[in-house]
């Protein structure tokens, strides 16, 4: 790849640094989208060894861009978010996704098709990473973060996402006691 497209590749992702989200760190500071992002890489890392028959480098792929679309709109909230922001970012992202060296466009294609159709064992665990990652967070973060709807949200987010899988349906009852004994304790 020619050096100044892969600058100008990397001045794009880097706004992911600046992007914040709705949740916070364990010292109190908004986290940024690409902190997100590395975190559910790492999850999907450390879970190698419980899918053995999933290429879990294509879910650290997955990890890795499932975000791209918001450097050019930033984070909206799961809660807020509709399908008009929805087909705002994926717009905005394949436009800049034409702008790449062309097997980078084409294999960047495939996966958010892969990812968006949740048919493949990849596509699950990615997604499933990405709902756990953001309850882990919100239980890693102070309470007086929560606004009054992320109650509820801790306990139930994510359970859909897991169905597929008894390692991840115990990691999410894991999580779940983690947010019990996190309100328990706050109140």
């Amino acid at each position: 790849m020619d050096a100044r497209k892969f600058l100008d590749i990397l001045l794009i992702a880097e706004r992911l640094k600046d992007t914040t989200r709705h949740c916070f760190t364990s010292k109190g500071r908004k986290e940024s989208v690409a902190e997100h992002s590395w975190m559910m890489t790492l999850m999907a890392f450390f879970m190698r060894d419980e899918f053995p028959e999933a290429d879990m480098d294509k879910v650290i792929r997955m990890c890795i861009i499932h975000d791209l679309g918001e450097c050019f709109t930033g984070d909206i909230p799961v809660f807020d978010k509709n399908e008009t922001h929805e087909q705002m970012e994926e717009e905005l992202l394949y436009s800049w996704l034409q702008s790449l060296p062309e097997n980078y466009a084409v294999e960047m294609q495939e996966l958010y098709k892969e990812m968006s159709e949740l048919k493949t064992i990849e596509a699950k665990i990615y997604k499933a990473i990405d709902g756990l990652e953001a309850v882990i967070q919100h239980n890693m973060s102070d309470l007086s973060t929560w606004i009054p709807k992320e109650y509820e949200l801790n306990l139930t987010y994510g359970d859909d996402r897991v169905d597929f899988s008894d390692y991840l349906k115990t990691l999410r009852q894991a999580i779940r006691e983690d947010t019990i004994k996190k309100i328990e304790e706050g109140m």
